[in-house]
């Protein structure tokens, strides 16, 4: 059900992700690096269940350690504590992220070889594609 998943992703493409980081409630300072870097996602499993996803820099590395279908506390790359949930859905990998009374949904599916990322808060939507390594 992961096993699709697993790999180290680069990006190659990223629309409208500039709006759904301002939707989030990102600083503008923030938002600017994010949308001007290019990171890899390296998504791992362990024997143990636990599903590793790691993106970001070197100035800003961010790691998450979760098992499907149980809630954790996540403190995201933008400094926002948040609790967050993994699922598989229709052989999508589904997170939902709730803070401050706010949710945010990212779904993860493999298309055409390619790792497509939707990320949606309200009405704003943001599509990342990576490309495997």
């Amino acid at each position: 059900m992961i096993d699709p998943f697993v790999g180290t992703w680069s990006l190659d493409t990223s629309e409208n992700f500039d709006e759904y980081l301002k939707e989030v409630g990102v600083n503008a300072l923030k938002r600017g690096v994010a949308t001007a870097s290019s990171p890899d996602v390296v998504i791992s499993k362990a024997d143990d269940g636990f599903i590793s996803m790691k993106a970001g820099n070197i100035m800003t590395p961010h790691k998450i350690k979760f098992k499907l279908n149980e809630e954790f506390d996540e403190t995201t790359i933008d400094g926002r504590k948040a609790r967050s949930t993994f699922t598989i859905e229709n052989g999508k990998l589904v997170q939902k992220q709730s803070w401050d009374g706010k949710t945010t949904t990212l779904v993860r599916e493999i298309k055409e070889g390619k790792l497509r990322v939707e990320c949606t808060m309200g009405d704003v939507t943001s599509v990342r594609v990576y490309k495997k390594k």
